[in-house]
């Protein structure tokens, strides 16, 4: 069998279990309120878009890992859905007509795999903008990226870097077999290139997720554990610790399927839902363009194929709007996975909304 035929099966097998996830989960969740009702509760409808400063950019789903809780499917098959130079072009010049722009923020799969990644990383820069690069850490040992490091640094590239654990075990639990010895070198790494180096204006931050079905702890108390932690035991600095909660969505909502998890962690999302939070959301003044130019208020919704239309019922895409401003004002597209953003301290991009 050649890899286009194995390709294509897979991709038919997705399909199908994407179907059959969709019915599942809307049966598992009809006595659940929908988002909107929960804002209409609240005094919060509707959800609308204000001016952007941030354009996420998922340049594509090829990656080195295959992690439980990846909320886009991510892995090292996904060749295919990948960015091209043409829908990156494209995105510069967006972020070059749009003032209201400040970060450029880059993610995955393994962002760095895209061949197109370090033009936009420079590009970016170029044009004055913070770029965000959302790293799995281990993807600098990856045959090519020998230099990663040096040249984030030489870019000024803020890394935020996933590590679900300061432990060995929970980590390789989520992430796979001597993930975590390598993140650990990968971080030192960074370290010597002058990341999270208190003289240094080279920012590293880390990211926590919950192994399981349960709420991030506080992200402060986290914060502090995984500093002293990971000083202590592998002489390791970094800024800050972001905690984000696992969407029910995709590989994560399957697993929670599959141990009859599902309906209590949404439960547990709707009880915990925090009113606090809704104004900070990060689809707010986040615009989300998926590999194929296709454009969404979040990274979650692009992965529930959430993308928006306009009035003529037309797909949104980098081509035919003129600015990012175009989207200002514009209402939010929500759906029950939502929860996770307003439960508890809430969670965004950029960790706890409180």
């Amino acid at each position: 069998m050649t890899f286009k035929e194995s390709l294509k099966i897979e991709q038919k097998r997705e399909a199908r279990k994407s179907i059959e996830r969709e019915t599942a989960l809307h049966e598992a969740t009809q006595n659940i309120p929908t988002f909107t009702e929960t804002l209409k509760n609240h005094g919060k409808w509707p959800l609308n878009r204000v001016t952007p400063s941030i354009l996420q950019v998922n340049i594509g789903k090829l990656c080195n890992l295959t992690c439980h809780h990846c909320h886009v499917e991510s892995g090292p098959t996904k060749v295919r859905e990948n960015m091209d130079a043409q829908t990156v072009q494209r995105c510069i010049e967006l972020v070059q007509k749009t003032p209201s722009i400040e970060t450029v923020d880059i993610t995955g799969g393994a962002p760095e795999l895209n061949p197109h990644f370090r033009t936009l990383v420079v590009e970016a820069r170029k044009l004055g903008k913070s770029v965000i690069d959302r790293c799995n850490l281990v993807v600098l040992f990856e045959k090519g990226q020998e230099d990663l490091a040096p040249f984030l640094a030489e870019n000024g590239v803020h890394v935020v870097a996933s590590l679900p654990c300061y432990t060995e075990d929970n980590t390789d639990k989520q992430r796979g077999r001597r993930v975590f010895e390598d993140s650990i070198d990968a971080l030192k790494t960074l370290n010597r290139h002058g990341y999270g180096q208190q003289s240094s204006p080279l920012r590293l931050d880390l990211v926590y997720n919950p192994l399981g079905p349960n709420l991030p702890g506080p992200q402060s108390s986290l914060d502090a554990a995984y500093h002293d932690q990971l000083f202590r035991e592998h002489g390791i600095v970094f800024n800050s610790l972001l905690t984000i909660t696992n969407m029910p969505i995709r590989r994560f909502a399957d697993s929670l399927l599959q141990s009859g998890q599902y309906l209590p962690y949404m439960e547990l999302l709707t009880n915990s839902f925090n009113v606090s939070t809704v104004d900070q959301l990060m689809c707010r003044n986040t615009i989300n363009v998926a590999w194929d130019g296709k454009i969404y208020d979040c990274d979650f919704n692009a992965a529930m194929g959430m993308g928006r239309s306009n009035e003529a019922g037309q797909s949104v895409d980098l081509w035919n709007i003129d600015s990012l401003d175009d989207l200002t004002g514009n209402r939010i597209y929500t759906g029950k996975h939502c929860l996770g953003c307003t439960a508890g301290a809430g969670s965004s991009c950029g960790g706890a909304l409180e």
